[in-house]
């Protein structure tokens, strides 16, 4: 399958009209404001008590890139330094940190311990002294750090995978080769209780390092996240929703206990989709049919979970609001099994698959379902995701959500690898710089992928000119010529 590229549409007529065809909706403003013409996007919020100075977020991001025993890099502090450059005033995590050695998502990662102290402070005091620089000041400006344990994609020491896993799901399981007896690799009630302490741990040394607040990461296939769907767990971390939220609650109340001073914000994947793998032409559902009623996800309906099915993440925002969590970071399924759904693209990375749909009905339905929790949490501050997909057009809707009250702020990922200063450009009332606009080429999921740092190859000079940037061009050529 082949779909329009969204720099082919050159004007917001066009795009109306491409929506039009694909009959979807996706909120979209003709004219920018800039700050002082009073944009939305320019508008303060409140994080419980703290200000937030825009609507611009960025995502936590891993690099693959720190040191083996989890301290930044030249490439994690040049990172940082960019995210203070863009102008945005919400930093969400920053960079995912396993609170643990064995929950590394890759052995590069970053880590919350208290050995990585100086590491975490040097992080956070680059990007202040960047935005100081790019902006002019630090006010509004409100930093966390993500805390996280991988869970089933655990790879702490190799690409080989490590699970620590919440329960047997049985497509996952096949997916990824892990044998549906072993009952070492799922987490007893004890160890998590061990686990919930290494969380507060991790916060604790997020605190001593500055911080304004910790993500308690539940989305993307992660460990958190997964506890979400699992039914078949006995005891108390499993069951009914509460039981299934019981881990979550539990980190989240005991930061809270210990660790006061800090805001707690969660990013969540608000729904999810069954694994998906490469059919004949592009990327289909691994067969579920005689799974139904669908018991192994979460935000989905169980007749039909190709349906997105809001009774029970809606719950749990209300219930994530009513223990004090801050904010939410809406996400939607995992880069590991369902990357369409997750993070919308064109070009799928060296391990995916072709997209089964337009990449901009994945973004409208990011947009239409985030929009539906905040009418339904109106007082909750949520952040939206999928927006990099847009490319030129990305910030008139981002204009668009915020100005009709659609959501809080808009997040961005990827597009800040390629063009960190987006945000401020929008800001100032600036031209964008289409060159460094992301096209979702996926280079920066192909390079750690295939045991590299992430980056943006294809746009960003600095990458360009890394050794490993010929390989990466070459499996993109391999990719395009399939």
């Amino acid at each position: 399958m082949s779909y329009p590229k969204v720099a082919q549409l050159k004007t917001v007529a066009r795009f109306k009209e491409r929506m039009t065809e694909l009959g979807i909706n996706i909120p979209i403003d003709d004219d920018l404001l800039s700050a002082s013409q009073s944009s939305p996007l320019a508008s303060s919020w409140a994080f419980g008590n703290l200000k937030v100075g825009n609507r611009w977020c960025i995502h936590p991001m891993e690099g693959w890139d720190a040191n083996r025993d989890g301290t930044p890099s030249d490439l994690t502090i040049r990172r940082w330094k960019r995210f203070g450059e863009s102008g945005a005033k919400l930093i969400w995590g920053g960079e995912a940190a396993a609170v643990r050695h064995d929950g590394k998502a890759n052995p590069n990662q970053t880590v919350a311990l208290r050995s990585n102290l100086e590491g975490l402070t040097r992080l956070r005091t680059t990007l202040v002294e960047s935005h100081k620089q790019s902006m002019g000041d630090t006010a509004g400006l409100v930093i966390g750090l993500q805390l996280t344990h991988s869970g089933r994609f655990s790879r702490p020491h190799s690409k080989t995978l490590e699970p620590r896993i919440a329960y047997h799901h049985t497509l996952l399981d096949r997916k990824f080769n892990i044998d549906p007896k072993d009952e070492s690799i799922v987490w007893t009630d004890s160890q998590l209780e061990e686990l919930i302490g290494n969380y507060v741990e991790g916060a604790k040394v997020a605190r001593d390092a500055g911080f304004d607040f910790v993500d308690i990461k539940a989305c993307h296939g992660y460990l958190l996240h997964e506890f979400l769907s699992a039914r078949s767990r006995p005891g108390p971390y499993g069951g009914d929703l509460n039981g299934r939220t019981h881990v979550l609650r539990s980190v989240i109340k005991a930061v809270q206990r210990d660790v006061p001073e800090l805001k707690i914000g969660v990013r969540l994947s608000i729904f999810d989709r069954p694994p998906y793998q490469m059919g004949e032409s592009h990327g289909e559902p691994m067969p579920y049919s005689d799974l139904l009623p669908y018991g192994i996800g979460f935000g989905l309906n169980p007749e039909n979970p190709l349906e997105v099915d809001l009774t029970e993440p809606l719950w749990v925002l209300k219930h994530l609001q009513s223990i004090g969590v801050s904010a939410v970071n809406l996400t939607v399924g995992s880069p590991y099994y369902n990357p369409h759904i997750q993070r919308p693209a064109i070009f799928p990375p060296s391990d995916g698959y072709l997209p089964p749909e337009d990449p901009m009905v994945g973004v409208a339905r990011q947009i239409e379902v985030a929009n539906r929790c905040k009418q339904a949490v109106p007082d909750l501050p949520l952040i939206g995701s999928a927006y990099s997909y847009l490319q030129e057009f990305l910030p008139n809707v981002a204009q668009a959500v915020v100005g009709r009250g659609m959501i809080d702020a808009v997040g961005l990922g990827r597009m800040v690898l390629s063009y960190p200063e987006l945000p401020r450009d929008v800001l100032q009332g600036n031209k964008l710089q289409r060159k460094l606009v992301c096209r979702t080429f996926s280079d920066c999921t192909t390079g750690p992928r295939n045991g590299m740092v992430s980056g943006c190859y294809p746009l960003d000079e600095f990458y360009k000119t890394r050794e490993e940037a010929p390989r990466i061009a070459a499996m993109r050529q391999d990719r395009d010529n399939t």
